[in-house]
């Protein structure tokens, strides 16, 4: 029997390969609305971090969580987006 695939995604902070289940999923729903998916089930255009800081604190310099999901964050986001990280890292 085949052992079962991983599936893999790169954190858009990194830009490293690192299986699913050990990134967070940020998504843009149709309304806009960006926040953190804990299932990765949410509708909408979804984008991966890694669980630390230093991985948004890339993304928000380099831009690529807004290119990723194809929508301008403002500041009060990436903010809630940051405590939303600390919560699920602990």
């Amino acid at each position: 029997m085949k052992p079962k695939k991983v599936p893999m995604r790169m954190c858009v902070g990194c830009r490293e390969m690192k299986p699913k289940r050990e990134l967070i999923r940020i998504v843009r729903s149709a309304e806009g609305e960006v926040k953190v998916d804990l299932t990765s089930k949410a509708p909408g255009r979804g984008a991966y971090l890694c669980a630390n800081a230093a991985c948004l604190e890339k993304a928000v310099k380099t831009r690529a969580l807004e290119r990723a999901l194809e929508h301008k964050i403002d500041d009060a986001v990436w903010a809630r987006l940051g405590e939303e990280l600390a919560g699920a890292d602990g």
